[in-house]
């Protein structure tokens, strides 16, 4: 295999895709030319981008839906209805967490031996059948039970995401298509709450199975919503492409192509490294880089997840109606939506992520510091966008930053799903940071998050500081013992900062 430089700094052109792959598709009486071989990248990336990123974008949203829903029932009356009182509610949370966690770095090791449209189609189809499941339960343990089974079946889908655009497109293209699947997680929420309203109106149509109770507001929300997931976790199977250099949709010259352009992206030798290794998966859990940009994510998902599962529980402490929180929780992620989207441009355009994430990370912290410290309503719902327009678009150029400065397959395999593990423990303590106790202020909730935000910056820069580093190092030659390793040691490697 030749040697191929990966230098982040290459011209303009590049990020017109104009890389040649003469060696792959030319013709021999009639090299391609420049203008053909662009036109020819652009029209690869379009059908990648129509087949892949809508049908990723649903899964993600209905895995949010599915994972957040319970913050909508929780106002509609399911704490009522199962008696949910004292930490039962946050108990019920954080199991969701332990399985979702304890699931992540398995299932990413599983992803490519049983490829990811089938994987992806059955952790979808089944948890979509388990949160229909939530809709059933008559009790405490019933529903600790069914959340149990949630979080073990949606723990995949994140990491298996990350890791399926990295076998699809080059590094320097991930964060753009990572953003607008993310960004669908915070239409979840607007989405979750204009249907939770809609189908809070279901409530005392039909009886549960063996039992004259009638099905309240709340059970519909996890029936109706349940039923949908499953349904796009059959379509993933029908639509997402097991693998693209045999995909159908593609033609003989393309599918040469989006294989010669993804090995061109990667250091020499890699190609060779690719095998199982444990060497790989013990350098990923002891790379600096893991957990760094680990322990930054947790704070930023502590935040994110708080914010999902409580923003209802803040708005209603407002003075809201439960109907009227559901309706006034849209507004502020559809903002988040669209910056999150813009974030993940500039990421992928400048080809920087941390950066990206110091410029967003400082809204949140000035609207957690405004919401703690003022008494008046109308500027504590003006505080709600600043919150979440600083963590949605901080969290694709942090997903992708690890992912785009590990190789090779299992070494980043194995990173980004301990990555996602570390960062989804930030689930546990989001479910206990806004107890009842102190509504309707939570002055001491949102100050937790607030300086766990700052502690995310600290990171977040410190995370830069030690890539610019290691870039110095390869250039100045004192990493040349790594050339040839297949690796990210790779002199010809250059860490994206």
């Amino acid at each position: 295999m030749k040697s191929s430089s990966i230098n982040f700094d290459e011209e303009k052109a590049s990020d017109l895709h104009l890389e040649h792959h003469v060696d792959a598709v030319e013709d021999e009486d009639r090299p391609l030319s420049v203008d053909h071989d662009a036109a020819l990248t652009r029209k690869l990336l379009w059908k990648l981008d129509l087949r892949i990123l809508p049908m990723m974008a649903i899964l993600f949203l209905f895995s949010f839906l599915d994972r957040t829903n319970i913050g909508n029932a929780k106002i509609l009356g399911l704490t009522d209805d199962l008696k949910l009182s004292g930490p039962k509610y946050a108990n019920c949370l954080a199991i969701f967490f332990a399985f979702y966690i304890a699931s992540e770095v398995p299932s990413n090791l599983v992803l490519k031996k049983v490829s990811p449209r089938i994987w992806l189609a059955f952790l979808t189809t089944i948890w979509g059948v388990i949160a229909m499941c939530m809709g059933f339960v008559h009790s405490y343990t019933g529903l600790m039970v069914v959340r149990a089974f949630l979080g073990a079946a949606e723990g995949g889908l994140l990491p298996g995401i990350v890791l399926y655009l990295s076998m699809c497109y080059k590094r320097s293209e991930m964060a753009l298509r990572l953003g607008l699947i993310y960004s669908s997680a915070s239409l979840s929420g607007a989405f979750g709450g204009l249907l939770a309203t809609g189908l809070n109106r279901l409530g005392g149509k039909g009886h549960l199975p063996g039992s004259q109770q009638s099905i309240h507001g709340w059970r519909w929300i996890f029936i109706v919503e349940g039923l949908m997931t499953a349904a796009v976790g059959i379509l993933a199977y029908v639509v997402l492409p097991s693998s693209l250099d045999r995909a159908s949709f593609l033609s003989e010259e393309e599918r040469l192509l989006v294989t010669d352009r993804l090995r061109r992206d990667k250091p020499a030798g890699t190609a060779d490294a690719d095998a199982f290794s444990w060497r790989q998966v013990n350098r990923a859990i002891f790379s600096i880089q893991t957990w760094l940009s680990a322990s930054a994510y947790f704070c930023i998902l502590t935040a994110l997840y708080s914010f999902g599962l409580f923003v209802p529980t803040i708005i209603k402490g407002l003075g809201y109606t439960a109907i009227s929180a559901q309706l006034f929780s849209v507004p502020p992620y559809a903002v988040a939506a669209f910056l999150t989207v813009i974030a993940a441009f500039v990421s992928d355009r400048y080809k920087i992520r941390g950066p990206v994430m110091l410029c967003f990370l400082p809204l949140s912290i000035i609207g957690y510091a405004i919401i703690r410290t003022t008494t008046q309503n109308h500027i504590k719902y003006g505080a709600l966008f600043l919150m979440a327009s600083g963590l949605y678009p901080s969290v694709p150029p942090v997903l992708v930053w690890l992912s785009n400065n590990s190789g090779p397959h299992y070494k980043r395999a194995t990173a980004v799903g301990l990555q996602l593990a570390i960062a989804n423990c930030g689930g546990f303590p989001a479910t206990f940071i806004y107890p009842a106790h102190q509504s309707p202020a939570y002055i001491e909730g949102h100050t937790i998050v607030l300086g766990l935000l700052c502690a995310s910056w600290i990171l977040v820069a410190l995370n830069c500081a030690y890539c610019h580093y290691q870039n110095k190092q390869k250039e100045s030659g004192k990493m040349e013992q790594y050339r040839g390793m297949g690796d990210d040691r790779d002199p010809d490697f250059k860490y994206i900062i």
